[in-house]
């Protein structure tokens, strides 16, 4: 194994172990605009896949290319997907406002109005 190839494997698995220990410590009320985030950022990814896919260095390469721009736009697309329906959990549905009679419109019972409506003279 070579140098660099050691030091690459050490800073993959220290990012990857920073990046759990982290995410496990995100408190409930900040997962939904983190993920948000997240998924704006692994729009990166999308175009790092189409510069792969469009380099023209061989079919491999542009088949690969096509495999990852299609598995990053499906990332990018379900994850604000999901972010949406997070977001629409915590939105409360508007309550009717009630029939509430004050003021002039308030009557008491058996005055004229009430008299009025039960055709009494």
């Amino acid at each position: 194994m070579k140098p660099t190839s050691f030091m690459q494997l050490y800073v993959f698995m220290l990012a990857a172990f920073v990046g759990f220990q982290i995410i496990t410590r995100v408190p409930p009320l900040l997962h939904t605009p983190l993920m948000s985030a997240t998924n704006a950022i692994s729009a990166i990814s999308l175009v790092g896949s189409l510069v792969a896919a469009g380099s023209d260095r061989g079919m491999v390469s542009t088949v690969l290319g096509f495999v990852a721009v299609t598995a990053a736009m499906t990332n990018v697309v379900g994850g604000f997907v999901i972010t949406d329906r997070m977001l629409k959990m915590f939105k409360h549905e508007p309550t009717p406002a009630k029939n509430v009679k004050a003021g002039a419109e308030a009557t008491p019972a058996g005055s004229a109005k009430d008299a009025k409506a039960s055709g009494a003279p």
